[in-house]
């Protein structure tokens, strides 16, 4: 970048130097937009098929873009010797939030006086400008002092009770053991560079310890995950979906793919106000056994996929079957980006019809989604005999075959949203919570063994609820954990997120500073 001392004094030849700057940058915006647009491509086949070469090209996508961005950034910083007119309208910037702690800082003028003749300044008022700035996270040790007492008369000796602490004889407080399981399973952090961030804080704690630290946690919250697995099942409607988890196999120093199972209970957008959570549960394979085994006691709508391993559960005769139109959806949307197919986007335009109904509909209570739905009826039916008029004019064999035979295959189960105001036109709530898993996937490779992948599931489970009640999962790990140890067994619901989301509150509203 020139200085403003390099700069040339003639007008013309900073004109064009100004243009020539124009140019490179509106060259460089172009490239930018570019890879942001295949960054995109690159995204939606991240929840579909995925691949380490996806990952891998994504990865260097990104940090292309980032570079590219930090280069536009540098180049529109405009020299002091350009005039005004010259620098283009900056855009308008949000203001900085309001609960954040601010410091200010007085700059009074050098001179006490008046510069020119000496004279008494009296106030104008004032200019103040906001600078956001970023403190790193500190440690710090908590002394517990208990002073020991003797009865002068009778020598007993009188002393507070020793501190609780959420792992014995540990020395680690409820705070940092919350900041290290979210920094792994909701920051995706892997232990050894969490112990690499503490040792520059001159903190020495091995990643053997840290793993000490998250196995004893998880087994210290298990009887709280057991409670948030019973509200999630005792529902009357779940979402349920899966995703793959790559796990180091023992011995063989190779990977086999486990499964992490979530089931969604959040019937908020059907005006019902009972809490929402998630719960995750982790198996070696995706055989069928393994949901059957979760949901044996379920009795309801399970809202899923077409994975053939939900048809025993369907067959029980007490848990109705509700699909996907996401799902139906996404597979004519690849054959549009891919192909610009006109049969893909009359069916997008279809079911872009269907969902403009539920925009309308959402948070309104079963009976008044029920009876909004029947605009939808009319839509369904042309569908329908849209769907088989097409694919009669199609090879078998085609992309497009496939997606229609997909769609009229689970046909009942799609349209069966339309006559319960209970059932979701799609299953984004289990996908939204796989999410999480799916970032922690990539950043982890594998987990360490099945017990890992227990391990895992279980905090998936208490950070997405606490998620899901609008809690900060940190805030809420460290209430749960400076607390669950001394906590009555028969009382242990008590500290589900939305049993503690107003003590929380409260809590924070007192530490904060004013």
């Amino acid at each position: 970048m020139n200085s403003p001392a390099s700069l040339p004094r003639d007008t013309d030849a900073l004109q064009a130097m100004i243009l020539a700057q124009q140019s490179l940058l509106a060259e460089r915006d172009a490239e930018i937009e570019h890879l942001k647009l295949v960054i995109a491509k690159l995204r939606r086949l991240q929840f579909g098929q995925r691949s380490e070469k996806i990952d891998e090209m994504l990865g260097q996508l990104e940090l292309s873009l980032e570079e590219l961005e930090a280069t536009r950034a540098e180049r529109t910083v405009t020299p002091a010797t350009v005039p005004p007119k010259e620098v283009g309208r900056q855009p308008v910037r949000k203001p900085l939030p309001d609960h954040l702690p601010r410091e200010t800082v007085v700059h009074e003028p050098e001179p006490a006086c008046c510069p020119d003749c000496g004279g008494h300044l009296k106030s104008l008022g004032e200019d103040v400008s906001e600078v956001l700035d970023y403190i790193p996270a500190s440690f710090k040790v908590i002394r517990h002092v208990r002073p020991k007492l003797a009865c002068g008369r009778c020598d007993t000796i009188v002393q507070a009770p020793a501190v609780s602490r959420p792992i014995a004889r540990g020395m680690a407080g409820p705070g940092l053991l919350a900041h290290v399981l979210v920094a792994k399973y909701a920051d995706h952090l892997p232990l050894y560079r969490q112990s690499g961030i503490y040792a520059r804080e001159g903190v020495d704690l091995e990643r053997s310890t840290l793993a000490d630290w998250v196995g004893q946690c998880a087994a210290l919250l298990r009887p709280l995950v057991n409670h948030l697995q019973q509200h999630v099942l005792g529902g009357t409607k779940i979402h349920a979906d899966d995703t793959p988890v790559p796990v180091l196999a023992p011995g063989e120093g190779k990977t086999k793919t486990g499964r992490l199972w979530t089931y969604v209970r959040d019937d908020r957008p059907a005006g019902d106000a009972s809490a929402p959570a998630v719960w995750f549960a982790y198996s070696p394979n995706r055989q069928g056994e393994h949901p059957q085994g979760h949901l044996k006691a379920f009795q309801g709508i399970l809202q899923a996929d077409a994975f053939a391993g939900f048809d025993a559960l369907y067959a029980r005769g007490d848990i109705i079957e509700a699909a996907c139109w996401a799902h139906a959806r996404r597979k004519f949307f690849e054959i549009h980006q891919a192909q610009g197919s006109p049969i893909a986007t009359e069916a997008l335009k279809r079911i872009a019809a269907l969902y403009a109904i539920e925009a309308e509909l959402r948070g309104k209570p079963p009976d008044v989604r029920q009876q909004g739905r029947a605009r939808a009826k009319p839509i369904l039916d042309a569908f329908h005999v849209w769907l088989l008029a097409t694919r009669r004019q199609l090879s078998q064999k085609s992309g497009l075959a496939n997606a229609i035979g997909y769609a009229l295959n689970h046909w009942q189960a799609l349209i069966r949203y339309v006559s319960d105001g209970r059932i979701e036109i799609d299953n984004n709530a289990a996908e939204r919570a796989l999410r999480a898993v799916a970032l922690g996937r990539k950043n982890f490779l594998f987990a360490g063994s099945d017990a890992g992948g227990e391990r895992a599931a279980a905090l998936y489970s208490l950070i997405g609820s606490a998620r899901l009640n609008g809690l900060d999962p940190e805030a809420f790990l460290h209430f749960v954990i400076a607390r669950i140890a001394d906590y009555p067994v028969n009382r242990v619901s008590d500290l589900l997120p939305w049993n503690v989301a107003a003590q929380i509150a409260q809590s924070a509203n007192q530490s904060s500073p004013t």
